[in-house]
């Protein structure tokens, strides 16, 4: 028995060869059975115990078949951490491999098993960290340096990695289990090794396989399209398979590579969840299978169809992580797990719990119709309201036939446009930075237009099949990032501009999916590689852009929130969380994104009315009460704005520097979802509970309407706050005296009704968490109010 090591985060049963991965919060028990990994139980944290064997089921079950004629154990009844195709469990399979004579049958069978503290990089992909920041992938130089992705030796999480072996290939498979000291969440991967001598080709590797003994289970996926991205969708497990996937080269606005498989009634504060998280940017598969006789296997790992990888002997292939995160106090809690993970375990802590900059961006202000004077203009008047960076989005490059002046050429030539900016980039930065902003700058590296220098010189630099017309979408095409000639181009002509200008931020774009998938530098034999590679080649590109410029501020971005995943959050801290600024509309894209993302990874601005995505118009204080629950900016043309709102956007800026870091590092507590079309609220809590702030919203206006109140989350029981009520932002004069002078009281002087605007009222924990604030009457359609909520210390 070993428990000594690894923190006691993994107990070993040698002689028994069981595996114990335990934090307090979460439990996770493997054992080998006939040679076979096998999952006895994943859950809320049990104690240890000499011998889980009680739990493997080895009970009759018709037309189940057993290894062998010796075998005691039905393979389709026990549940396997890496089961096989054609070896008797009929259920979907987490690995299949094409060997040289057409088989793909295979039997890995455990050989051995590694523990130690910290975790490891995976080589050329994102992942979790431990401790201190990993860095990229081992062997690359990166943020911080090229020793930074050596193994973080660090008690913040234990890792154990299991050897199985396929005896007639020589295929070794080691699934990597990461369980972090203060989550209850479990990072997995696998790694294929040939140490066979004939290639291999690999059709199918799950990063994650987890098998439930039952299916009493809802499953929320996370569906929408562009504009309308993270809608969650809930219903009960049911017999076959349930399943969210992408085809489209990116994990796409369609279904999100993230699901919460959860028991009926489970709610935000109770119940039993399981969450499940792909640290992965490309095309994926996220499934649940329930057989016949209600147990449940979930599988989260890379898309199989248009998938197949050759592994020549000697040679090792990595799947991407995978996150399963476990929570017995509700879907908020569950939520709140992954929030930490990625602010304490994903993202550059450069970043992470650092505060960015207040930016403007040019693009709905201009689109493709500015000049140097009209950004100037832009930023001056940026720079009296607070805002703190400028970004010049796209039409800023290209040069004459091919100058972008709308969507239709100059993609991939990242050179400035010399009548638009007759000093380049650095020219408009020094004058932005004059200013007193910092500047920004858009890219889409990974397109191209027809019209451009880079594809009249290299045409075979498009991904195409041969001999095929090619689908379009805004006259672009995408760039082969399998190539690394390609990626080696697109890096020089962006660090070209980096190392030349003051560019403090980027915004990364993608507005295009991959079609006609084929890659002219690789054979007939590699062509299922091409969606993997070009993703590789992408985060490629970012690691090395991240080794030149470690403070670079790099926001992802794909037609708004169409590659929102925790693989780009390991480069990118914030992601514009869609292309619509509506703020209604954002309320149920911000609140559905907040499953598995914090609130400042969701990239949100404050835009014009009538808003260019809906039509709709809603007031600067609510566009702002919306858009703080986020990375916050503006959208919008200042030059046409009045005095008085000039003066509104210059409070909002105030009052979101102030407030910055209770919205960002706070707790997310979602009060009511926004999917009836009436109401929302949530709230961002300190974690020592002093502070709070509350978003609460009026979508549609009730006539004769009922009463209504809201009831917060996460204060302290016993203490008593002071609650400020605010219909804008603006930071309250002085102390927000906890008197209530201006509003109808009883003769007591407690406040009856809504708390008036600017009014301070005293009140306990419990009693905002329990019988909550009166918001019966806060405004009509679009309104919005915002609560400030201070812990009163006791003399």
């Amino acid at each position: 028995m070993n428990m000594g090591a690894h923190q006691q985060l993994i107990a070993v049963n040698d002689d028994l060869t069981q595996f114990h991965l335990t934090n307090r919060r979460v439990s996770m028990i493997l054992d080998v059975v006939e040679g076979k990994l096998v999952n006895l139980y994943t859950g809320a944290a049990v104690p240890y115990r000499d011998d889980f064997g009680y739990l493997v089921d080895d009970s009759f079950r018709v037309q189940a078949t057993t290894a062998d004629e010796h075998g005691e154990h039905r393979i389709e009844q026990l549940r396997q951490e890496f089961p096989e195709y054609g070896r008797g469990d009929f259920r979907g399979s987490a690995v299949t491999i094409l060997q040289s004579n057409g088989s793909r049958i295979t039997d890995f069978r455990y050989v051995g098993y590694r523990a130690v503290n910290g975790k490891p990089a995976l080589e050329g992909l994102p992942s979790t960290y431990a401790g201190t920041y990993a860095g990229p992938a081992a062997g690359e130089s990166g943020p911080d340096g090229p020793d930074a992705a050596a193994t973080t030796v660090d008690d913040a999480a234990a890792t154990l990695s299991i050897d199985l072996k396929d005896d007639l290939t020589g295929l070794t498979a080691t699934l990597n289990y990461t369980i972090f000291r203060d989550e209850p969440v479990i990072a997995r991967s696998v790694r294929l090794t040939n140490g066979g001598d004939e290639p291999v080709t690999v059709e199918r590797l799950a990063s994650l396989n987890l098998d439930l003994p039952d299916s009493d289970y809802t499953m929320t996926e996370f569906t929408g399209a562009w504009a309308r991205e993270r809608t969650p969708h809930t219903q009960p497990l049911h017999p076959g398979v349930q399943s969210v996937a992408s085809m489209w080269g990116a994990s796409g606005p369609y279904f999100s590579p993230n699901a919460i498989l959860a028991r009926p009634g489970a709610d935000e504060d109770q119940g039993e969840a399981f969450g499940l998280a792909f640290v992965y940017s490309g095309n994926f598969d996220l499934h649940a299978e329930v057989d016949a006789y209600d147990a449940t296997r979930l599988q989260l790992g890379i898309n199989p169809s248009g998938f197949a990888w050759r592994l020549q002997p000697g040679e090792s292939f990595q799947s991407p992580e995978a996150l399963l995160g476990y929570s017995a106090h509700g879907l908020g809690a569950l939520s709140r797990t992954f929030h930490r993970i990625v602010l304490d375990h994903l993202e550059n802590p450069r970043w992470a719990r650092r505060e960015r900059p207040i930016l403007i961006n040019n693009w709905e202000a201009t689109y493709f119709d500015f000049t140097s004077d009209k950004l100037l203009e832009l930023a001056r008047l940026a720079k009296r309201a607070g805002v703190e960076l400028f970004v010049l989005d796209d039409g800023w490059f290209g040069r004459g036939g091919h100058a972008r002046v709308d969507d239709r050429a100059g993609l991939g030539d990242w050179v400035a446009n010399p009548e638009r900016l007759p000093g380049g980039v650095a020219g408009i930065a020094e004058k932005i930075n004059a200013i007193g902003l910092q500047f920004g700058l858009w890219f889409e590296p990974e397109m191209v237009n027809r019209a451009s220098d880079l594809y009249e010189a290299h045409p075979d630099w498009v991904i195409a099949t041969p001999g095929r017309a090619s689908a379009v979408y805004r006259q672009q095409y995408v760039l082969n990032f399998a190539n690394p000639d390609v990626v080696d181009h697109i890096y020089e002509k962006m660090h070209a501009i980096l190392s030349t200008a003051n560019v403090a931020y980027v915004k990364w774009d993608m507005n295009r999916f991959i079609t006609e998938v084929y890659d002219v530098t690789r054979g007939a034999e590699r062509q299922g590689e091409l969606f993997h590679r070009y993703i590789l080649g992408v985060y490629a590109l970012y690691r090395r852009l991240l080794a030149a410029f470690p403070d670079l501020l790099i926001e992802g971005c794909a037609s708004g929130g169409s590659r929102f995943d925790m693989g780009i959050l390991a480069y990118s801290p914030q992601i514009w969380t869609s292309d619509d600024t509506d703020a209604v509309e954002r309320l149920s894209i911000q609140y559905g994104t907040s499953a598995f993302f914090p609130v400042s990874a969701m990239g949100a601005h404050v835009s014009i009315t009538p808003n260019h995505q809906t039509g709709r118009s809603e007031s600067l204080a609510m566009r702002g009460a919306v858009a703080m629950f986020g990375t916050f900016g503006y959208e919008m043309d200042l030059t046409r704005l009045g005095e008085g709102e000039l003066d509104e956007i210059a409070r909002q800026v105030a009052f979101f520097r102030k407030y910055a870091p209770l919205l960002h590092d706070g707790d997310l507590y979602r009060l009511r979802a926004p999917y009836d079309h009436r109401r929302a609220a949530w709230m961002t809590v300190s974690s020592d509970r002093r502070h709070a702030i509350v978003g609460d919203y009026v979508i549609l206006g009730v006539p004769n309407r009922p009463k209504s109140r809201v009831r917060l989350r996460g204060l302290d029981e016993d203490a008593l706050y002071r609650v400020t009520s605010l219909s804008r932002l603006e930071i309250p004069d002085g102390d927000a005296a906890d008197g209530i002078a201006g509003a109808a009281t009883d003769g007591a002087g407690v406040v009856r009704g809504p708390i008036p605007d600017g009014v301070s009222v005293v009140r306990s924990g419990g009693e905002l968490m329990r019988i909550g604030i009166d918001d019966t009457n806060i405004g009509p359609d679009f309104a919005a109010r915002i609560y400030l909520v201070d812990r009163i210390d006791e003399e």
